[in-house]
């Protein structure tokens, strides 16, 4: 098994959190798995973008063209990192409102930041949110939802079952088209 994973957003967002998550899944399910992350102006509320590969790969960096999905923490950042989906299967799941731009690939728009301003869950956790969201919009993702709680668990366990909380209200938005 091979796939390909862009995680894009502005700094202090959660990209690397995301990217250490997904890294612990593979351990778990005894996956080969290459991360890298980009801080660049991250300290700044600047772009972040990480690499997350999973399977038999040598090199962290993924090449335009070649990821299979694309998780975008804010719209922007996905249209800035989307020349490295796979113009064949690529999918994105991003923040953004539905008024999010067409675009030639699978796309799937989630308004996480107005959930988080009306208090649905915490801001602090919007990364969690859209990765529960993933589970549910990606159907090639590698991962199930037991492996990505494990992993949360593994990654902080003081903070899990307020992770998890959020995964699974990520997962039941998704499922129910909000």
């Amino acid at each position: 098994m091979k796939y390909q994973i862009v995680i894009a957003g502005i700094g202090g967002q959660g990209a690397v959190f995301l990217v250490k998550v997904l890294s612990i899944a593979s351990a778990i399910k005894h996956f080969k798995c290459l991360g890298t992350e980009n801080h660049g102006m991250s300290q700044r509320g600047g772009s972040v973008s990480c690499y997350v590969k999973i399977g038999d790969f040598f090199a962290p960096a993924i090449d335009e063209g070649q990821a299979d999905l694309l998780i975008a923490l804010e719209g922007n950042e996905a249209l800035r990192n989307i020349q490295y989906l796979s113009p064949k299967k690529g999918t994105i799941v991003v923040n953004a409102p539905k008024s999010f731009p067409k675009v030639d690939f699978e796309t799937h728009s989630i308004d996480a930041f107005t959930k988080a301003k009306a208090k649905e869950f915490p801001i602090d956790a919007l990364n969690v949110y859209m990765l529960g969201a993933t589970l549910i919009l990606d159907p090639h993702f590698p991962f199930t939802c037991k492996d990505i709680e494990e992993a949360i668990t593994q990654m902080n366990a003081k903070v899990a079952e307020k992770n998890i909380a959020v995964l699974h209200q990520g997962m039941n938005d998704a499922k129910a088209g909000k």
